[in-house]
């Protein structure tokens, strides 16, 4: 999809320290009635099990380097030891990180709006003592980089932080072959998980991309989080007959009319709703989320929590 506004500067965090602050104590009000009342807890118990050892990594604890193991090594690397904590579930998040993501109007990028709901299911997976995991893609729905599921606000702050800070890993290295979204999410997930994939699905395979998840859906909770991003084509009027685009997807350019230029949002809007049916055709739940911060938290929140009771009733 061509996009007609330059890239949000990187410097600018999408989602702040403060915004997380306030997303998490909105979570913590809206599911209170979880730890209120007479009715069988949701938690379970805080049994630690070792697992093995590893290379430290960022978002890891002081307290579970392994100092003897990382002397062997002169320490560099700090190896850290590996634990799983009892938990209700596993979230992984896979999120869309392509460079049209970063494309926005008046300073404020897609990527907002899917940061901002990475953040609202990623604390909401803390407040249930959920693991919670993330897996970013580009726009031929590829691997770029992940996190492995893990428990605790400060991993969820590392998987904000590593999206925003648009990584790559090394599959994305010249050379090398990126390894495809279905793939990366059968890696990460040992059993049974909630998979919410959010993204403004502008995809140009999208109707493959439905298809492979609704087969993931099979072993998966597998749903969407579709971002509503009429916003950031609604262009001011052009008064030249004829508009050069620019695509920061491919590099190409493509010259539209005025009239089509006009006609941008409108045409985005058809497709997300083309989009929405391709889901229900294929048994995939949608969720729409967009810039509007009250709106977008308590939307994925209700239906974060009407995901749970269906799971334990």
């Amino acid at each position: 999809m061509a996009q007609a506004k330059a890239a949000a500067g990187a410097e600018v965090p999408l989602v702040n320290l403060s915004e997380i602050a306030e997303i998490e104590l909105f979570i913590l009000k809206r599911m209170k009635e979880f730890t209120l009342g007479d009715h069988a807890s949701v938690f379970k118990g805080s049994g630690f099990n070792f697992v093995g050892i590893r290379d430290w990594q960022p978002g890891d604890r002081v307290s579970s380097i392994d100092w003897a193991q990382s002397s062997l090594t002169n320490f560099s690397p700090l190896i850290t030891r590996e634990f799983e904590q009892d938990s209700n579930a596993t979230i992984v998040a896979v999120a869309d990180a392509s460079m049209s993501t970063r494309c926005g109007v008046n300073g404020v990028p897609i990527a907002a709006a899917i940061a901002r709901s990475v953040a609202a299911v990623g604390l909401s997976a803390v407040f249930f003592q959920d693991q919670f995991g993330l897996i970013t893609f580009d726009d031929q729905f590829r691997q770029m980089a992940a996190a492995r599921p893990r428990i605790g606000k400060p991993h969820v702050i590392y998987c904000l932080d590593l999206y925003q800070q648009f990584k790559t890993t090394d599959a994305g290295a010249p050379g090398t072959r990126a390894q495809d979204v279905t793939t990366a999410i059968e890696g990460h997930l040992r059993k049974t998980s909630m998979v919410p994939v959010i993204s403004d699905f502008l995809l140009p395979d999208v109707e493959r991309v439905i298809k492979e998840l609704s087969l993931i859906n099979g072993l998966h909770d597998v749903f969407l989080m579709m971002a509503d991003v009429r916003f950031a084509y609604q262009l001011p009027s052009a008064s030249a007959g004829w508009i050069e685009t620019f695509d920061v997807e491919t590099g190409g350019t493509r010259v539209v009319s005025r009239r089509e230029f006009a006609r941008m949002a409108e045409r985005i809007g058809e497709w997300q709703e083309h989009v929405a049916g391709l889901a229900r055709d294929n048994d995939l739940d949608l969720v729409r989320v967009g810039l509007d911060r009250w709106e977008m938290e308590t939307t994925l929140v209700e239906f974060a929590r009407e995901r749970r009771l269906r799971k334990f009733q």
